[in-house]
């Protein structure tokens, strides 16, 4: 890279750390003239960089924000996406909230104000683990956060299944009063209150089709539970609202801790000595935590409760009843 090149590049980086240099500073930083710092700006306002002066006694130079986003960063819709990526990734508990903020932060600065109006109507809250999901254009999450933030009632066509969003078929017009955007798992979720059946619904972001214009404005309806994430919990597990799960059993697994811990998903798992731990899990039915508890391939010491055990006895005699008619075959 030329030498010229790779200092514009570090002056740039430089005016995104702090919100004014002084230029004497600049130069000390870079190892060059005060002079050559000058041409610098000059050429990073070339390329579109927005670079305000500061007057005063040493004089100085702020990263201000712009009518247009300088070429070599990103076009508007690139932007934005970039924009919606960092906000997941600063809801989302992986160890890099941080620093997705601060990149968030710095993109922020140079977005023209059109561009900062629709990345500030985002409200985004990730619950639970994620991975990767089917994909969702970024002027649908745009329109529903458009409509969260004006508290404007939100008609869209939705597909109730995959095959019908593949398809394109779409369902009857929905009315909403849109209230959160969510992630979970990789998915997008629309959390609102369906006019038409009066009450809680959570659709699939990546099976809406915004109609435009939007509706009346309304008043926000409180939702259920402590918070967003309390109640998206409680409605995935099939619960009621007290966000745990309907069945919840005690076992004591022939596995270290800190083997089971990063497959336990919200469950509890005490330490009990060389290869012993407790682990308290719960799931939407009784057969289905005795599966999941069959899956950490160890011996099993069901504490409690007796559903659990009931479970895991229903489940012995369906896998004998399966591995006896296989072996008859």
């Amino acid at each position: 890279m030329p030498k010229t090149s790779a200092r514009l590049l570090a002056l740039l980086s430089l005016l995104q750390a702090r919100r004014d240099w002084p230029g004497a500073l600049l130069a000390e930083r870079l190892d060059v003239s005060p002079r050559t710092v000058r041409r610098d700006i000059d050429r990073l306002r070339e390329l579109g960089y927005p670079i305000a002066a500061i007057k005063g006694p040493e004089g100085g130079y702020r990263l201000a924000p712009g009518a247009d986003l300088p070429p070599l960063l990103f076009d508007d819709e690139q932007a934005v996406a970039l924009a919606v990526a960092l906000q997941s990734a600063v809801a989302s508990g992986a160890g890099i909230e941080e620093a997705a903020m601060r990149a968030l932060t710095t993109v922020r600065q140079v977005m023209p104000a059109r561009l900062r109006r629709r990345v500030d109507a985002l409200r985004i809250t990730a619950v639970g683990t994620s991975r990767p999901g089917p994909p969702v254009e970024t002027e649908v999450l745009t329109a529903i956060s458009a409509a969260i933030h004006a508290r404007e009632v939100l008609r869209f066509d939705y597909a109730t299944t995959s095959r019908a969003t593949e398809s394109g078929a779409r369902g009857p017009a929905r009315r909403t009063q849109p209230h959160h955007l969510v992630v979970r798992g990789g998915h997008w979720y629309l959390i609102a209150w369906d006019l038409d059946r009066d009450d809680w619904r959570i659709f699939r972001a990546d099976r809406i089709a915004p109609r435009i214009p939007t509706g009346p404005r309304f008043s926000p309806r409180e939702l259920p539970g402590r918070d967003v994430a309390h109640f998206v919990i409680s409605r995935f597990r099939g619960s009621d609202d007290s966000g745990d799960w309907p069945c919840r059993g005690e076992v004591i697994l022939g596995l270290p801790a800190m083997a089971v811990a990063p497959f336990a998903s919200d469950g509890i798992v005490e330490e009990l000595g060389p290869g012993r731990c407790r682990l308290v899990l719960g799931s939407w039915s009784w057969p289905s935590l005795a599966a999941a508890l069959g899956a950490f391939d160890a011996d099993i010491d069901v504490i409690g409760p007796r559903e659990l055990r009931d479970a895991c006895a229903l489940l012995a005699r369906r896998y004998a009843d399966a591995a006896r008619d296989g072996a008859a075959r």
